[in-house]
């Protein structure tokens, strides 16, 4: 499509970088761009420095009238398709776009999409890793904006691109917009019901994935979790293929995992791939499942799978994932910030946990469930051991906690926490200082990003004056 003269309203320009983006490709292809933000120009002054060209702003309150005198209206992944600005677009018989679905029409290289509540990232960085030079990670990342890499991916001879995609782009999509070759929904968890009110809508919203996908397509699913029947539900036009932790049922085709070894199905039949015996110890079991999710996927996107295995050796950390930040014999500091949901602090629990492990956690709540967390963290944090940012979290959190933790402390502070946090941990040891929140970040950080790099600041504050 030709942007050039189309006057385009960018709705929302937040901070994370992708509503920067959105707005100077707008700009670049000679599109009338006007930006509104419910935020004043002090609060976006980081955004506003970093566009380039001409350009109006709406900012400070939403006015009508911006998407009334436009002829497309781009939403910024933070507005809900439900929102009133949304209503009034389709109303108004206003072009809807957001940032993946202009992406996904102008995009000239093969997709693979992967999305889902948790292990999507770390999904994402071993499939680009996975399949080599030729793939491209683009999408939700403030690194990453999908608009921002869209010319460098579409300038490239031969590419795969390699797209992270939360629900809050994939309920924009549509039965028209265009597929991902090869979609991935790693697994589905209580999560964003502030936003899409039930699971059964969140699930929607995930399904949009697959949704305009045909026979030629592929779609991999987790078989061991229990809203892969909702998916199925849907009845799928592609091609469905599910990993798990378990052997695959014989109608099912896929990856499973058996006592250190990956193993193929198809048809029945189990085929060896590669033996593995020491990546659960390592890694954990909910990287074993991210694992056989990127590599089905790098299979099914074309690569072979003696160039698979040859790279599973040299897997990254990824960042603010359950990253080990700093290791010494007496200390680990690991950073997991982007557990932003129970079942993603559970899980470095249960990988991290232990007498030694000094739990940094709470936050924001998204109508969360912390029962099996405060269960997870019972059996593996000591009551001396666990900190606690405040929020409406943590409000629950403290409500479900035993009578044993009552004195857990919760502060206001983000500072005054990792302080004291790893005081306690300098007490001990060997031992482990681990932030996995399980909560949203909002209040005392602006994201979870945010939070993450703070906390990675203080441990490098506190490494440098260690060792002057």
């Amino acid at each position: 499509m030709n942007y050039k003269d189309k006057k385009v309203l960018v709705f929302g320009l937040g901070l994370l970088g992708g509503g920067v983006a959105t707005a100077n490709w707008f700009i670049e292809q000679g599109a009338l761009v006007t930006i509104t933000d419910s935020k004043d120009a002090s609060y976006l002054a980081p955004s506003l420095r970093r566009l380039r060209g001409n350009y109006n702003l709406s900012l400070g309150h939403y006015e009508e009238d911006d998407i009334r005198n436009s002829d497309i209206v781009v939403f910024n992944p933070a507005v809900p398709i439900d929102s009133q600005p949304v209503r009034a677009a389709y109303r108004l018989h206003k072009q809807v776009e957001n940032e993946a679905t202009i992406f996904y029409a102008l995009c000239n290289k093969p997709i693979t999409a992967v999305t889902g509540t948790r292990g999507k990232t770390t999904t994402v960085n071993w499939l680009r890793h996975l399949l080599g030079r030729q793939a491209i990670i683009a999408g939700n990342s403030y690194k990453n904006p999908l608009l921002k890499t869209l010319p460098k991916i579409n300038k490239r001879k031969r590419a795969v691109v390699v797209n992270e995609i939360p629900s809050y782009h994939l309920e924009y999509f549509s039965k028209t917009t265009r597929p991902p070759r090869v979609a991935v929904i790693t697994n589905l968890y209580e999560d964003h019901l502030n936003r899409h009110h039930t699971m059964e809508g969140y699930a929607d919203a995930k399904a949009g994935i697959f949704m305009s996908q045909s026979s030629s397509d592929d779609l991999i699913l987790n078989a061991d979790n229990e809203w892969t029947p909702y998916f199925l539900s849907k009845n799928p036009k592609s091609r469905v293929w599910y990993f798990s932790l378990q052997k695959l049922a014989v109608s099912q085709n896929g990856l499973y995992w058996r006592q250190g070894k990956v193993m193929l199905q198809e048809n029945g039949r189990g085929t060896l791939i590669t033996k593995l015996p020491t990546f659960q110890k390592k890694w954990g079991s909910h990287n074993v499942a991210n694992l056989l999710a990127a590599m089905l996927a790098a299979w099914r996107t074309g690569e072979g799978w003696q160039n698979i295995c040859s790279r599973i050796q040299t897997l990254p950390d990824v960042e603010f994932r359950q990253q080990i930040i700093y290791s010494s014999p007496s200390l680990r500091v690991i950073n997991d910030t982007t557990a932003t949901s129970p079942e993603g602090s559970s899980a470095a629990i249960r990988r991290f946990g232990g007498k030694g492990c000094v739990l940094i956690a709470g936050g924001t709540d998204c109508e969360f469930h912390y029962g099996e967390w405060v269960k997870d963290v019972v059996k593996k944090i000591r009551p001396a051991n666990l900190f606690l940012l405040s929020g409406s979290a943590t409000r629950s959190i403290k409500k479900l906690l035993p009578p044993k933790y009552a004195d857990t402390p919760v502060f206001d502070s983000y500072r005054e926490c990792f302080t004291a946090a790893l005081r306690r941990a300098r007490n001990m040891k060997p031992a482990t200082l681990l932030l996995s929140p399980g909560a949203k970040s909002f209040g005392i950080f602006k994201n979870e990003y945010d939070r993450g790099r703070k906390f990675n600041a203080f441990i490098k504050n506190y490494l440098r004056q260690k060792n002057n």
